[in-house]
């Protein structure tokens, strides 16, 4: 019969490898004991060396131990199992930095194996066990362990928050109805998590066609990427070809030219690779998102479940796909062309030819449109004040003393002759050219203006030097109640819109030109997607109707603060 007095040391029978309970143990010559399959991993880690070795003592074994189980310490292990002793811990028992750890336990805390939703306390799976045995503890909330278990307590009555307020969009305890939520909208916490369930299918699916329309994008890029590269080793071909039969001053401007095509080559195609890493990168925060959601979809704590619901379903506006347009003439085949053309002209005149290839080469642009501003912080970054030319002031506009704005009178003012004044339309343009990325404002009065944007070669008199009114100028008409596009002497009515300040964003490289209808939010009026073959200057046309006069000036912009420091 056992004396009751022996006690068995967990410790003295863990396995140095796992830290747990030897299973099939075995025992090595130098008498440390192991679990049969911890030690043959070690050994198997070690045949390359064909030395072998104790991982406690490092004592080494030639040849290798052959493993046979220990018979008396397996029977060990069972009598340690039948007293309810255990060994110690593991390591990977312990709670770390980022696992939620038992509230209970002192010293070194274990992990948490559930959450009490009532308590308000993580458990380990020791210190759970009166919830399992306990008839009151078994009514309380089980969940998996979680790390913001606090921010289910209410901070103002220190309570569970189990209501849901619909008013100010929030979860509350049963007291906060009493006092700061008094006469709001309120529902339970299950119920509200029970509508917005609902919203989760909907939601993934605008997910999921966002990551088919990234997709599709970077298939277009790299397709493009590879016309990129074909077009450009077909043009260093035909160039190297050429320039061969050349002298050598001629076969040094070939070196050059090779050189610049390839340097443009590495641009483009490292902005392709760009786009790509950051459409790539938008795929997996939306992969991540659409995981969290499947995750939240699962989970049983409903606060937990609202408080993270609106920042995991928001998403921000889909923006237009950032996948290039094909357009005519755009990788190197001009280079080619005039490569072609240098190939004929004689020494004398090589240097005007040497300038014209280098040019074409420069002008190579297969990649790609920015993607256009969203806020107006974002559109004033590319903000340019502008003034207006008064040699190309119509004689019906009054100017003012800065030269921003323009007013119609009907008395003609005293401007000089000039080959570049408006002479039938009560019009002007801008003294700045505008290529790049450009945005300016608008801000106007009275019965009518026109916003637009024209080529210098604009014809100055005649029914088709109006804004809008050939296909030299792109024009937008305001007017009390309405809005119209004008290009080529098409119109297009834009209803529905009233706005006394108009943003004009223009991407001169990318052929995009936007009106925006300016107040608290920018609202898109009008897009034009083209292809501008000269600069571009703002212009502006104030009229008259029935005595109503009108005003326009260029708005006085300013970058916002956080950008200016």
């Amino acid at each position: 019969m056992a004396q009751q007095g022996v006690q068995i040391d967990g410790d003295k029978l863990s396995c140095a490898i796992c830290l747990d309970l030897l299973k099939e143990p075995v025992t090595l010559p130098c008498g440390h004991s192991y679990c049969m399959n911890c030690i043959q991993r070690h050994f198997d880690e070690e045949d390359q060396k064909h030395i072998h070795s104790c991982p406690q003592c490092r004592q080494t074994f030639i040849p290798r131990p052959a493993l046979k189980k220990s018979t008396m310490l397996a029977d060990l292990v069972e009598e340690l199992k039948k007293t309810g002793l255990q060994a110690a811990p593991a390591d990977h028992c312990y709670a770390g930095p980022k696992d939620v750890a038992c509230d209970v336990c002192t010293g070194r805390k274990l992990k948490a194996t559930k959450s009490c939703l009532h308590c308000v306390v993580s458990y380990c799976e020791q210190h759970l066990q009166p919830h399992h045995t306990v008839a009151a503890l078994k009514k309380h909330k089980l969940v998996d362990p979680s790390q913001n278990l606090q921010e289910i307590v209410c901070p103002r009555h220190n309570e569970v928050m189990k209501i849901f307020c619909r008013t100010d969009q929030k979860c509350i305890c049963y007291l906060c109805p009493i006092d700061e939520h008094k006469g709001h909208e309120t529902v339970p916490a299950s119920e509200e998590r029970t509508e917005r369930q609902r919203e989760l299918n909907p939601c993934r699916g605008k997910i999921q066609e966002r990551i088919q329309e990234r997709e599709k994008d970077v298939n277009g890029i790299q397709q493009e990427v590879e016309a990129i590269n074909h077009s450009a080793d077909k043009a260093v071909r035909h160039t190297e070809k050429l320039f061969n039969e050349l002298i050598l001053l001629i076969q040094k401007r070939c070196s050059d030219i090779k050189q610049q095509i390839r340097t443009q080559q590495e641009t483009e195609v490292n902005r392709a690779k760009e786009l790509v890493e950051e459409l790539e990168e938008e795929v997996t925060q939306l992969n991540r998102k659409d995981v969290e959601l499947e995750k939240l979809s699962h989970t049983e704590d409903h606060t937990q479940f609202l408080n993270m619901f609106p920042s995991l379903t928001d998403l921000s506006e889909s923006s237009e796909s950032r996948c290039p347009t094909p357009r005519p003439l755009r990788y190197f085949n001009e280079t080619e062309a005039a490569v072609s053309e240098m190939n004929d002209i004689l020494q004398s005149i090589l240097q005007k030819g040497w300038k014209k290839v280098s040019q074409k080469v420069t002008d190579v642009d297969v990649l790609l449109p920015q993607p256009e501003p969203k806020t107006r912080a974002e559109f004033l970054q590319f903000s340019k004040q502008l003034t207006l030319d008064p040699n190309t002031a119509n004689v019906h506009l009054l100017m003012s003393e800065d030269r921003r704005g323009v007013k119609y009178v009907s008395r003609k003012q005293a401007y000089p002759r000039h080959p570049e004044r408006f002479m039938k339309r009560s019009q002007v343009l801008s003294r700045e050219r505008l290529t790049g990325r450009r945005y300016w404002e608008v801000e106007w009065s009275g019965y009518g203006i026109y916003v637009a944007v024209a080529y210098k070669s604009i014809m100055r008199t005649g029914d088709e030097s109006e804004f809008g009114n050939n296909d030299k100028s792109w024009a937008l008409r305001c007017s009390s109640g309405q809005f119209e596009f004008t290009h080529k002497k098409k119109c297009e009515w834009l209803p529905g819109h009233q706005s006394s300040r108009i943003g004009v964003y223009l991407d001169h490289r990318a052929g995009t030109l936007s009106f925006y209808g300016v107040s608290n939010t920018m609202s898109l009026l009008h897009r034009v997607q083209t292809t501008f073959t000269e600069p571009l200057y703002a212009g502006l046309r104030a009229y008259n109707f029935l005595g109503a006069d009108s005003s326009a000036v260029f708005s006085e912009l300013q970058l916002p603060e956080a950008l200016t420091e």
